[in-house]
């Protein structure tokens, strides 16, 4: 693209400058036994055949009774799917398995401490839990059908039980992720309206036994204070019959379950036969600033998506060992490690502690001891393994024939060692790109259909319809090279049907700005706007390039900083890259990089000289980052993503704001001074 064709493009257009990469195949072995081999799937999902394809997803699932409207819009944009549909999700993800896999691990649940064995929870033993827990929810905590219950919980069995417990009553629940504070969790609480918060005492993170109840003391505290009391909070024990935090209990309101569990030994719950387009769960996204926004999930639409995703996507037959890495206090973790996998009869995989306790090795020693065959994590997470043990995966004797990206963008140098070094050459990759607010996947490949491509999502999934628009609401066709704001052109059942409480907001924030008709009831005239920047290859793949915010724009060039940080990646001893604006009196903005190095590599004025030209030959100067930093440890959350908002404020010496909640803060101090 010419400087003048830059510089003449709308203010919604991003400067794309590295090439597309080649096509990488899957083994044939692969395709033969994949869950969708037949192409004819995308005409099925096409725009003539929309709404009605989804019912191909909705009849993986089990109906009291059927829907009479597949698609209401008399709402819009609040979408509703399978109006008239009858359904529990919880019978749906345990009851209706028991016939023929009653005796299959439905859960691999890994302890942290490597001392700890693993517990495998069948899908017998999970529907005895979760109906128990169910008569304890209803009889002892009041709750019912419609009520919101806030979940504070670490990565144990109890959670997903918890979840599937209040599915099973119509209760709609509200996982906050478990490294979040106190005061997190009161805001969530408020929100929804909680009066029962379900936690757990303690739970093991890095070799740690951290003390998690302290936070359900916080959280009711500010709650209060913001007007919401919570009545009943129910604690799990990590060790059962033993108390693991020094937190006292609070007499009259805080209640271990364990001790109140075998009051309903044998209780047996009929799930409620529950609308479809009513709410399943609450999941509040997990910005910094403003007040966080409840996606509210339904229940048919969300199950039927995450379902018909998993089959298709990520392939899950009931005989494979599927471990998603992500937390389930996120979204990921909802709908690809809970709700699709155990919809289809898969066993899942929830691991409590981080992937590199004791050592980097520890989540392929976890692959080979269960069998593992289909992985999946977030690039955040592959670099981490990239950079502290590199050589790892090739000391053991696990076999993926699947492996999922997720969550960010993922530099096509960490794609491919990805793929050879962790999937041994052998697993095809679907790099998926999606959102908290799409419950389910929106870009893809399919494994067996279409070629990967490194660094790129691929096309939209079967039934999803990308568009790439301009600032004043133009198409910007494949092929160009010019990118833009990715919308979906049409509603999927998956997607969120608003924001708990604040329909308003809901509008303005992800329709408003290309809605043509504010009046209409069509769904045509509500593009659904992800707020991602994203350029259209001519195949039809769609590269994402980060957050429309995460833009730098030198000298009208408006840049994507994931693809210089990918350049920045091409650089053998470089492990993880973070690229923030600096101001600059002439150029408006420009690049700072940060970059941190894998063992065994020092810091050097050479290393630093090298990067910063690695970025101007894969992208050109305009790109040339003002400084190279590469420091010790990037300073990230608790979730392992790379706080850019810190790094910012320090490139523009400015206040980074409160540090303590990170995973690393002292970090923070040591990148502070080396900048001045």
């Amino acid at each position: 693209m010419s400087e003048k064709e830059i510089r003449g493009a709308s203010e919604a257009e991003i400067a794309v400058l590295w090439g597309e990469e080649p096509y990488v195949y899957p083994s044939t072995e692969f395709i033969a036994q994949a869950n969708m081999t037949d192409p004819g799937i995308y005409k099925r999902f096409s725009l003539e055949n929309f709404p009605n394809c989804f019912k191909e997803y909705a009849d993986l699932l089990d109906w009291y009774e059927y829907w009479h409207t597949t698609l209401d819009t008399s709402d819009a944009p609040c979408w509703k799917w399978f109006v008239g549909g009858k359904i529990n999700a919880s019978h749906n993800c345990v009851d209706r398995h028991l016939a023929r896999h009653r005796n299959k691990t439905a859960i691999h649940f890994v302890p942290e401490p490597i001392e700890e064995k693993t517990e495998h929870v069948t899908y017998q033993e999970l529907w005895v839990r979760v109906n128990e827990f169910a008569a304890l929810l209803r009889d002892f905590a009041k709750l019912k059908k419609g009520d919101r219950v806030t979940l504070h919980m670490p990565m144990v069995p109890e959670l997903p039980i918890a979840m599937l417990a209040c599915a099973r009553l119509g209760v709609i629940h509200s996982q906050v992720f478990g490294g979040f504070s106190g005061r997190a969790c009161a805001d969530r609480i408020v929100d929804s309206q909680s009066r029962v918060l379900i936690t757990m005492d303690a739970y093991w993170r890095n070799g740690t036994l951290g003390d998690h109840k302290k936070n359900a003391d916080i959280a009711c505290e500010l709650a209060a204070r913001d007007g919401q009391k919570v009545d009943t909070v129910l604690v799990w024990q990590r060790y059962p019959g033993k108390a693991s935090s020094p937190t006292p209990m609070v007499k009259g309101r805080d209640h271990y379950v364990n001790e109140l569990l075998p009051d309903f030994y044998g209780a047996r719950v009929e799930p409620e036969k529950m609308p479809a387009e009513d709410p399943l769960f609450l999941m509040y996204t997990s910005g910094t600033t403003g007040k966080p926004k409840g996606c509210q999930h339904s229940i048919g639409g969300y199950l039927a998506y995450v379902a018909g995703t998993s089959k298709i996507v990520l392939d899950i037959h009931p005989e494979d060992v599927y471990w998603c890495m992500a937390d389930i206090g996120w979204i990921t973790g909802h709908s690809y490690i809970v709700y699709g996998p155990l919809a289809l009869g898969a066993s899942t995989v929830v691991y409590e502690g981080v992937p590199t306790f004791p050592d980097a090795g520890r989540a392929w020693r976890i692959s080979q001891d269960l069998g593992v065959n289909i992985f999946h994590t977030a690039p955040t997470a592959i670099r981490a393994l990239r950079k502290l043990g590199p050589e790892e995966p090739a000391k053991y004797r696990y076999r993926y024939k699947l492996m999922v990206t997720v969550g960010e963008p993922i530099e096509p140098e960490v794609w491919r060692w990805y793929h050879a070094v962790v999937g041994k050459g052998e697993a095809a990759i679907v790099d998926t790109w999606w959102q908290t607010e799409t419950g389910g996947f929106l870009c893809s490949t399919l494994p067996a259909l279409k070629p990967m491509k490194p660094g790129s999502a691929g096309p939209g999934v079967p039934g999803i319809h990308p568009v790439i628009f301009d600032e004043e609401g133009n198409a910007i066709p494949g092929g160009t090279g010019r990118a833009g704001n990715i919308c979906i052109r049409n509603p999927w059942p998956g997607g969120f049907q608003t924001i708990w409480g604040d329909r308003e907001r809901y509008v303005r924030q992800y329709y408003a700005r290309y809605c043509r008709n504010p009046q209409s009831k069509d769904w045509r005239d509500w593009p659904y706007m992800t707020g991602d920047a994203a350029v259209e290859a001519a195949d039809g793949y769609f590269r994402i390039l980060g957050r429309v915010d995460d833009v730098i724009n030198v000298s009208g060039h408006r840049l994507g900083t994931k693809e210089i940080e990918s350049a920045a990646l091409t650089v053998p001893e470089v492990a993880e890259a973070a690229v923030v604006p600096v101001a600059h009196e002439i150029k408006g903005k420009e690049p700072d990089l940060y970059v941190s190095l894998k063992p065994g590599f020092s810091p050097s004025a050479e290393l630093e000289e090298r990067i910063g030209q690695a970025v101007v030959r894969e992208i050109g100067k305009i790109a040339k980052p003002r400084k190279v930093w590469i420091v010790r440890d990037m300073p990230k959350t608790r979730s392992g993503k790379i706080m850019r908002r810190v790094l910012a404020a320090i490139s523009n010496k400015k206040d980074v704001g409160d540090v303590t909640t990170l995973a690393n803060p002292e970090v923070v101090e040591e990148i502070a001074r080396m900048a001045g």
